[in-house]
């Protein structure tokens, strides 16, 4: 397996629509054990193949991931779903989400608290089931991503300017640290300290 590389936002990849996966081979299994290795490296319960920059409609997810039991870390319930599209929505839900492409960010966003979702497996074989609270949020969440959506989209118009223009300069900042530090390196100073 390999840790991919999770794209953040304003990486252009996370406004593009994943394509219908067609063929179920051992390209789209190594994908998925691939995704949940990174999704699990970066503390994560779901995560989309836009986010790692490969356009094809796959969703790993992991309810469990970041849980403890008996003050061990929770087993893992990985989940695969190939395809996956919302076929009915009831209620609503308000929760605090945050994002692996949208880092040192969470907001409250509404969603529907049931979801019935249609999937296929790795194997192609179709399924449906109705996924409620918690799974159905992350289901929707990773749905907008596969439509080149994410959460901060569901913002209020101004808050969402306001939340997109913080997180633009919060890069441009890192990424003037990170070049500060490469040429501090090349010159063979020491690196700054870290703050805290």
């Amino acid at each position: 397996m390999a840790i991919l590389t999770v794209h953040r936002f304003p990486d252009p990849v996370l406004k593009q629509r994943a394509k219908p996966v067609t063929t179920f081979d051992k390209t789209l299994k190594k994908l998925s054990d691939d995704m949940l290795e990174t999704m699990y490296l970066e503390g994560g319960i779901g995560l989309a193949a836009v986010q790692v920059a490969d356009l094809r409609r796959l969703v790993v997810m992991d309810l469990k991931n970041g849980e403890e039991k008996n003050g061990k870390p929770a087993p893992h319930e990985p989940r695969v779903l190939v395809n996956p599209e919302i076929l009915q929505a009831k209620g609503e839900i308000v929760t605090e989400e945050g994002c692996l492409s949208v880092t040192d960010f969470r907001a409250e966003v509404k969603r529907a608290e049931r979801v019935e979702v249609a999937y296929q497996t790795l194997t192609g074989e179709s399924k449906r089931e109705w996924m409620e609270e918690i799974g159905a949020v992350c289901i929707q969440h990773e749905i907008d991503h596969l439509n080149g959506k994410l959460f901060i989209d569901h913002l209020p118009l101004l808050k969402r300017e306001m939340v997109k223009k913080r997180l633009i300069k919060m890069q441009r900042a890192d990424q003037e640290a990170l070049r500060d530090d490469v040429r501090i390196a090349k010159r063979g100073e020491p690196q700054r300290k870290a703050k805290a």
